[in-house]
């Protein structure tokens, strides 16, 4: 395409609110200063209308001809396949929605983390796209613009049901999750004939090692001794758990009284992160939990009075935040899945080998526990103690 009027001159003289178009392509002047490229164009008979992006934020014309010829290239790849037949188009908001409703009705995993990230992010950025038109591109305008969106910390309902652990991680980290869910919704989409392939490559973010942390001796004696005193009738059991188990917080809320197995000494967990698993628990958590695996006509563990579909806790945010400041400790530091980082981090430290801890903690992959291993090197060098030892004993 040959240029007239949107050139990089015309732009660099307009003023605010003022705008040039030219081969389907638009940039306006926005009233601050920056400047912001649109695409409006027909392709293979359906209209294109897509925001590609803002120039402080790098994006230039040959950007929005990239997209446009793009667009192209897919609809004439589309009709290609016209021999087996043509599909409708399938909008991302009604893949969306379709999606939950299949991992919902079969065994999906995860499903109240996938809903939120979608309502919340995915379904808001694509809309109605069609899902075979998502490109690269688009991910990755995803990508920019949700790096400049502040960490979500609550709000309204879905916010507040959303995952802590979101809202606390970096950045990166967080976008890196949605990305897995819609890279999974694309493998999905492929699996139940929704597309004939993934539309789009997904590239996740760098995301930065930061420090895990995990509470002392010290500290976890006076988390405890302050969860004693508090009027929540649930949290100084939950805190207890977490600690001799490294449950995840809804692991810890949704046990049942007859998945509780004493003499084994083990928890059952249908509905685990990785799937179902047999929690190990302590000899000193297997004698306290005994009074309340006989306690009569009881079913939940963590029972509650309020209305709702499960029956039993869903929250216990605030009581523990309030416990974590009488304990002398910082809330926005110490969340509750410290509880799980302690009690990896402390098996780690007491030499407990990697594949055990991957068996207590649940952790799908061995790499998962690896990063557990670099906090506080004692452990280490007492390692390397013993190699000494040995080789000093055997001259």
């Amino acid at each position: 395409m040959r240029f007239r009027r949107l050139t990089r001159l015309a732009i660099r003289k307009l003023g605010a609110g003022e705008k040039i178009a030219e081969h389907g392509i638009e940039f306006e002047r926005l009233p601050h200063g920056d400047g912001r490229y649109t695409v409006n164009v027909m392709v293979d008979g359906q209209r294109v209308h897509r925001v590609i992006g803002k120039e402080s934020a790098g994006v230039t014309r040959t950007q929005a001809e990239d997209f446009i010829e793009k667009a192209r290239a897919d609809a004439r790849a589309g009709r290609l396949n016209l021999p087996q037949g043509r599909k409708l188009a399938l909008g991302f908001r009604d893949a969306a929605s379709r999606y939950l409703a299949k991992l919902e009705a079969g065994d999906g995993k995860d499903l109240k983390a996938k809903t939120w990230r979608l309502r919340l992010h995915l379904v808001p950025f694509f809309g109605d796209t069609a899902l075979s038109k998502i490109s690269g591109f688009d991910v990755e305008r995803y990508k920019r613009q949700r790096l400049q969106e502040p960490a979500s910390r609550g709000g309204d309902r879905v916010r507040q049901q959303a995952p802590r652990a979101d809202a606390t991680m970096s950045s990166p980290a967080a976008i890196n999750r949605e990305l897995a869910v819609l890279s999974h919704l694309f493998t999905k989409a492929v699996e139940w004939h929704w597309l004939d392939h993934k539309p789009a490559t997904i590239k996740r973010l760098t995301e930065g090692r930061g420090r895990i942390n995990y509470l002392t001796h010290e500290q976890i004696g006076k988390l405890i001794e302050a969860a004693t005193h508090d009027q929540s009738p649930h949290i100084y059991l939950f805190i207890v758990i977490g600690l001799e188990t490294s449950m995840r917080r809804m692991e810890i809320l949704s046990i049942r009284l007859e998945h509780i197995d004493l003499q084994r000494r083990i928890i059952y967990i249908p509905k685990a992160k990785a799937g179902a698993r047999e929690q190990p628990i302590t000899s000193h958590l297997a004698t306290f939990l005994a009074g309340y695996v006989a306690a009569a006509g009881q079913v939940w563990l963590f029972p509650t009075n309020r209305a709702g579909r499960t029956g039993h806790a869903v929250s216990i945010e605030k009581p523990f935040r309030r416990v974590v400041a009488a304990a002398g400790l910082d809330p926005a530091q110490v969340v509750r899945h410290t509880l799980r980082h302690t009690a990896i981090t402390h098996l780690v430290q007491a030499g407990v080998d990697l594949p055990t801890v991957q068996r207590i903690s649940g952790h799908k992959t061995l790499q998962m526990v690896v990063r557990y291993s670099h906090q506080n090197g004692a452990h280490i060098q007492a390692a390397m103690d013993k190699l000494d030892k040995r080789y000093r004993n055997a001259q």
